[in-house]
């Protein structure tokens, strides 16, 4: 404590001079930083993250770096707690250094320190993603992910992926198996702008033991807005492109004889395309009733269980009747033209049969109404009206 030397005077001297000790203001206490992991920790858990609190006062500068890399992170509204974004990466030595004010003008303090998280004994990772990078797709388009090693603490690796837009939208992610996860817009993407995906997987725990040691980005561009509607009662096919039609035609589908030659209804989307694709019947065998073994030409697949908008010269049919195994064929040349204007992930919606599309039937996720495809979240929580928590910020817009 500070002590002030007064001289008092103005008063009859008496045996001499003498010097009267008089206390002062006292200063305030220097606010206090606390880091987690502690500094000089050698088995960090990456998974938990580094904050770092102010006491006393209100934190300035936090500098983190992992390695040479800056770590991102975020104050809270009190400006006291800051938090990296992200998990840690194993088994890297990290560096903070944080600076913290007390109350108006009050003494600095200032905390340098070093730690190191535990390296990963098991590791896991992202295996595939679809869309591909840089690809150009269609605005039902799914953003799917699967990993390399079963995933069982789910909602830890869900947090730890993040989908931004040009234009900003609701979505969220359904875990279709304990290694694949799908990320559904609630309505079909804005079209014409990009999307980043990143799983921030470094430091994530994904089971007992086993960690992320690294990230995984890509873009990808929503194109132009294309929808088609197939009636099988009218045996017509419409496209739209930005609400516009630009192709009417006529068609031919499954002739329901069976459950297999039933086209489904429901919202499909275009998965993939071959020119041409073999076709051979499911269950049977050459010499059997129904075999076929045919190159089609123009095929654009919309299911997993055979169904493709593809090309066939039976004109007499299309327009007509349903003769087909199941597909939607057309005219070829308007086939062609359908081939060469289709995206991955463009909708094709069908109606007109008694045989429904099912959700999980290649890329039928649109057929799961918005407050069923959430219940899929490891995030999900019953308990609010809405039925939904959200533990990170929504998607937002790419700067």
């Amino acid at each position: 404590m500070r002590r002030a030397l007064v001289l008092l005077g103005g008063l009859p001297l008496i045996g001499g001079c003498s010097l009267v000790r008089a206390e002062g203001p006292v200063p305030p206490a220097p606010p206090t930083i606390a880091v987690s992991p502690a500094f000089d920790t050698d088995q960090a858990r990456p998974d938990r993250g580094l904050v770092v609190k102010a006491s006393g006062g209100k934190l300035g500068k936090v500098d983190a770096y992992a390695g040479a890399v800056a770590i991102p992170g975020r104050y809270d509204s009190t400006g006291t707690v800051w938090r990296s974004s992200w998990t840690l990466p194993p088994g890297v030595e990290h560096t903070v250094t944080a600076t913290a004010a007390g109350p108006q003008g009050g003494p600095t303090t200032l905390a340098m320190g070093r730690f190191r998280t535990r390296a990963a004994q098991r590791t896991f990772k992202v295996a595939t993603v679809s869309p591909l990078p840089g690809e150009t797709v269609g605005v039902g388009t799914p953003i799917i992910v699967t990993f390399d090693n079963p995933i069982r603490h789910k909602a830890a690796v869900e947090r730890a992926m993040e989908v931004r837009s040009t234009k900003p939208v609701e979505g969220a992610w359904r875990w279709t198996s304990d290694t694949e996860a799908v990320y559904r817009t609630r309505h079909y993407w804005p079209a014409r702008q990009n999307v980043s995906f990143t799983a921030h997987l470094s430091g994530v725990r994904a089971a007992p033991g086993v960690y992320g040691t690294a990230d995984h980005a890509l873009t990808f561009t929503i194109g132009r807005r294309q929808t088609s509607s197939v009636d099988t009662v009218t045996h017509q096919m419409v496209v739209r492109r930005d609400g516009a039609i630009v192709q009417t035609m006529a068609i031919s589908a499954g002739m329901a004889t069976t459950r297999e030659y039933t086209t489904t209804s429901g919202i499909h989307l275009t998965m993939e395309k071959g020119d041409p694709v073999r076709m051979i019947s499911p269950g049977r065998r050459k010499g059997d009733p129904g075999f076929y073994d045919l190159l089609i030409d123009h095929a654009v697949r919309i299911s997993n269980s055979g169904e493709y908008v593809h090309a066939k010269n039976n004109v007499w049919a299309q327009g007509r009747v349903n003769v087909s195994h199941g597909c939607v064929n057309a005219r070829p040349d308007q086939a062609a033209w359908f081939y060469d204007n289709s995206l991955r992930g463009d909708p094709v919606t069908i109606v007109g049969t008694d045989r429904v599309l099912e959700w999980n039937n290649g890329w039928g996720y649109w057929q799961l109404p918005w407050d069923k495809w959430v219940q899929g979240s490891a995030l999900y929580d019953p308990r609010p009206s809405d039925a939904w928590v959200a533990t990170k910020p929504p998607p937002h817009a790419l700067p």
